[in-house]
């Protein structure tokens, strides 16, 4: 079932005074995503994703074409509210996200703020930290946490607000491998067990590598859109658009370009060494 429509959306900021508009940052984007995919948008730097991720979220309007969150017009200035409880966002950097002198409180901050009850505050704080695997960490600082804590704190903090999506806007740009890796495993988890629509910015091939679907942002317009084995099947158009594959995917790219018979939809280290082994078996 579909819950968000981007449909004919186009949008450029606002030109400076006196100068020629500029190009459009979005170009007729036509984009659909059902209830809990797990959706990675990939682009070269302005490229476009990070725009397309604030209209999803209505933290900006297009210019022309509709996004629809769950039916609801993003334009509609009255059901600002209840598209942002539906959708709700994770930026790069989560030190901007914590508010709170614990990480309990940090949690339960937007609860307090929409008039959730007590009792209510409780009982959501308490899921959302066990759902990022952070429940031993209630009562200490945030400041105290490494990056990827802080950053799955910030998850918790939305999806105690219980949205239908998640749209995190490379998140685990500022993280080290380990943080990377505790943020990816929270987020296929609430994909998994929760049902909650992921659609994930990012500029880390292996990321993409794990998701059901990958959509390819270049200069405004969508060049790609299809299961991950698909779209990095398709290198060169990748390179040209700034882009690059996983390593184990151009790896077996150079290797048939070189005559040997390797497989097109190899994306992981253990499909590669899978299908190096068995051609060495022959």
């Amino acid at each position: 079932m579909e819950l968000i429509s981007c449909e004919g959306v186009s949008f450029r900021y606002p030109s400076q005074e006196g100068a020629a508009p500029g190009k459009p940052v979005l170009d007729n984007i036509n984009l659909k995503v059902g209830r809990g995919e797990f959706v990675v948008v990939l682009g070269h730097n302005g490229s476009g994703k990070s725009t397309l991720a604030k209209h999803i979220n209505a933290i900006l309007l297009p210019v022309s074409g509709t996004v629809m969150v769950d039916g609801i017009d993003t334009r509609q200035e009255d059901k600002l509210l209840e598209v942002r409880r539906r959708v709700g966002m994770v930026f790069q950097n989560p030190d901007n996200q914590i508010v709170a002198t614990t990480v309990e409180e940090d949690v339960a901050f937007a609860l307090e703020n929409l008039g959730v009850p007590t009792d209510q505050i409780r009982i959501r704080v308490d899921e959302s930290l066990a759902a990022v695997d952070m429940t031993d960490y209630s009562r200490h600082a945030p400041h105290r946490l490494s990056g990827g804590q802080k950053q799955r704190v910030a998850i918790a903090g939305v999806i105690a607000m219980r949205p239908d999506c998640i749209v995190l806007d490379e998140p685990t740009a500022m993280l080290d491998p380990r943080g990377r890796r505790e943020v990816m495993a929270t987020l296929k988890s609430l994909n998994r067990e929760y049902g909650v629509t992921v659609i994930l910015i990012t500029h880390f091939m292996d990321e993409a590598a794990q998701a059901e679907r990958v959509v390819v942002i270049d200069e405004g317009k969508i060049l790609l859109d299809a299961a991950p084995e698909e779209v990095f099947s398709h290198v060169s158009l990748l390179t040209k658009a700034g882009l690059d594959a996983p390593q184990s995917t151009r790896l077996c790219h150079e290797l048939r370009r070189a005559g040997v018979n390797l497989p097109e939809n190899i994306i992981s280290e253990e499909q590669c060494a899978a299908a190096l082994l068995e051609l060495l078996k022959k």
